[in-house]
């Protein structure tokens, strides 16, 4: 039997919004796995259903870099908000977002010569560490390209150009209008900015969180009185509105609500005269999954004085 630590029953609660003493029976019965205690609270109907994202934790910056059909999103984070702000800082995660570009993955990016100088890129932030005095890591990156069409991108609360907080890229495959084509596709990187879908479609789920949300639905519907089968039939219908509510081409689009994303990517594509496809998205949220150091501030007063 796991022990169930303060600790653990404190990061349940803060992901389910479920109350402490919930939390601790969840556990108890789960034998101290996070993510089976959270099921075992929205099957019990104690916890929200709603996505619960990784908490935001690092500071840093995402930025956005766009080519010929081709655009990146990278992640470089610090320990403060203070160096996010830093002139020396920001020159150097928009040069890494253009050399992104050309770089195969995130090893290649990191072993990448950078842009004025004879370092590499993970040597060229060693250096800057040095420098500004705080520990940086270069994250993550991702790119994507289309061989006709438009990779749009945004950049949400946007520290200065191409970066900020929360960058989006949306891949549109068409052989129509360019113009008309980065306007749609800039629409559609502020919805997911907004709504942080888990997929581009049904097909795209993962077949494990299927499983999963199809358990939990099944085990609300008996835990509600209905026989099995009345609740397999209740949950298929709640499936659809999580493909609705989850998947990029079925959501709503935010920007008229009228009609999903996949429908108003059809309107313009009768518009243009050109079939237009929607690839693929990626969505960069800076310090998502990462836990951020608490900083007791009393205690570390009291052990300055000595206490």
């Amino acid at each position: 039997m796991a022990q169930i630590t303060a600790a653990l029953v404190k990061e349940l609660r803060e992901t389910s919004g479920a109350g402490m003493m919930d939390c601790k029976k969840a556990l108890n019965e789960t034998d101290g796995d996070i993510q089976a205690a959270q099921d075992w609270l929205r099957q019990k109907g104690l916890a929200s259903a709603a996505k619960k994202a990784g908490r935001i934790a690092a500071d840093g910056l995402v930025a956005v870099a766009s080519g010929d059909n081709i655009a990146a999103v990278v992640e470089v984070n610090s320990e403060t908000d203070f160096v996010a702000k830093n002139d020396q800082f920001q020159s150097f995660v928009k040069a890494v977002a253009g050399v992104a570009l050309e770089a195969a993955d995130l090893d290649g990016l990191k072993a990448a010569n950078f842009p004025g100088s004879d370092k590499s890129c993970e040597d060229a932030l060693k250096e800057l560490v040095g420098t500004i005095g705080e520990n940086m890591n270069l994250r993550r990156m991702e790119k994507l390209t289309v061989s006709n069409g438009v990779v749009a991108s945004y950049m949400h609360n946007a520290a200065s150009e191409g970066l900020g907080k929360i960058g989006v890229l949306v891949a549109l495959e068409s052989e129509g209008d360019k113009g008309k084509l980065n306007a749609l596709g800039k629409q559609i990187a502020m919805h997911v900015a907004a709504t942080n879908p888990i997929s581009l479609d049904r097909d795209s789920v993962d077949a494990s969180e299927i499983e999963r949300e199809r358990t939990v639905l099944i085990e609300q519907a008996k835990e509600a009185g209905k026989p099995e089968e009345i609740a397999i039939k209740m949950v298929e219908g709640r499936m659809r509105k999580f493909y609705e509510e989850n998947c990029l081409v079925e959501q709503a689009f935010v920007i008229d609500p009228d009609n999903s994303v996949g429908k108003t990517v059809e309107n313009l594509a009768k518009e243009i005269g050109s079939e237009i496809k929607l690839t693929g998205y990626v969505r960069f949220e800076l310090g998502a999954g990462l836990e951020k150091k608490e900083e007791d501030f009393a205690a570390e007063v009291a052990a300055a004085a000595g206490n």
